[in-house]
């Protein structure tokens, strides 16, 4: 392999909720001069008062990724108890209304309202995105065509919004239905080269599908201003070690396509309809029953296409030193459940949604 090992970076969003009730507490912006006295500038606003992001610095390692959302964790966590509250890494509240929630007064959050009505009401959803280096924009498009097919078992290990106002929706990851209602949502199309990718970002903006190319919300996109492709697929993980876990699937991946890209190995093209297929079956089953093997056109149960997605990466991963903690974090995740499987577990056992926020709360800081 010729590839260097690319660098990472890490955000999470959280919900903060109340101490006694457990439900929602708009309070972000009276919460964030203490985070960011803790946390510094990586604590950042969200779309609803009711959440916070951080965002962690550009990190070499796996290790240093941990280390940076432990601290980052940590900032908020202290934060928010400090103002009577706490964090709740979940894609979804359990049981808050929708309709309760405060915007944050920020020109593009009210954009954001404005623009989409009723879909942007109910996004009161969280997610972790994965930012993995890559040499330039043509790289990132490589990266995108030749690893678009495994994002949907990343969003099966990663499902972790099983509830929503109160029920069970059925799925493993209702946050994916809630986003992916958007009009620029999903997984990527395949891309000629970088000019066709900035064609039709240009032709969407053209056409006020957009106003920006920060307005592209696929679960796979180059950034406009830093040389990464960014992993939209997941929900944010309940605990940490689920975090780095996907964080290094994702590096993995990168590093995988672009030593396949240096190889000259074929992209194998597959049909968007294909892959929106996929990701609406990983979402709706989770890890809990067979998934999508595009490669092999067929469904195979969760654990066999997770094992050959880490086989796949094995090589890659084995070269930057991941093999061992990642592969030992999925075989984890496969035995003992997703976030949506445990939460769902954890209302079996209380009987109660805020027995399952209090589950919820509990694995939020149980590695700080």
């Amino acid at each position: 392999m010729s590839s260097s090992v690319p660098t990472l970076g890490v955000e999470e969003e959280y919900q903060i909720v109340d101490a006694e009730s457990r439900e929602l507490r708009p309070r972000a912006r009276q919460m964030m001069p203490e985070a960011r006295s803790l946390g510094g500038d990586e604590v950042q606003h969200e779309l609803y008062q009711s959440q916070i992001e951080i965002a962690t610095k550009v990190c070499g390692t796996l290790a240093e990724a941990r280390a940076e959302l432990v601290r980052l964790r940590r900032a908020v966590v202290e934060a928010a108890a400090k103002d009577g509250g706490r964090i709740l890494a979940s894609g979804t509240h359990p049981f808050s209304q929708w309709d309760e929630q405060q915007v944050t007064p920020k020109e593009r959050y009210r954009t954001t309202a404005l623009q989409y009505q009723q879909l942007a009401r109910e996004l009161i959803i969280c997610g972790c995105h994965v930012h993995v280096a890559v040499p330039d924009k043509g790289a990132g498009v490589e990266v995108i065509n030749r690893t678009r097919h495994w994002l949907a078992p990343l969003l099966a290990l990663a499902s972790n919004s099983p509830y929503w106002v109160g029920d069970d929706t059925g799925y493993a990851s209702f946050r994916t239905q809630l986003w992916n209602r958007f009009p620029i949502s999903g997984p990527p199309g395949a891309f000629a080269s970088f000019e066709d990718y900035q064609e039709l970002t240009r032709e969407l903006v053209a056409t006020d599908a957009i106003q920006d190319e920060t307005r592209i919300y696929w679960d796979m996109r180059l950034p406009a201003h830093i040389e990464t492709v960014e992993f939209r697929v997941s929900d944010v993980c309940s605990t940490i070690d689920e975090a780095v876990m996907i964080a290094g699937l994702c590096r993995g991946l990168v590093r995988t396509a672009l030593d396949d890209a240096a190889a000259g190995t074929p992209v194998r093209p597959v049909r968007l309809e294909l892959l929106r297929s996929a990701h609406w079956r990983a979402a709706r089953y989770g890890t809990e029953k067979d998934l999508v093997d595009i490669e092999q056109m067929t469904v195979v149960p969760a654990r066999e296409l997770i094992g050959r997605l880490l086989q796949r990466l094995r090589p890659a991963l084995e070269e930057m030193g991941d093999w061992e903690q990642v592969s030992g974090l999925v075989e984890r995740t496969l035995r003992d459940g997703t976030g949506a499987r445990r939460q769902r577990e954890a209302y079996r056992r209380e009987g109660t949604m805020t027995g399952v926020v209090d589950f919820i709360l509990a694995e939020t800081v149980k590695e700080l």
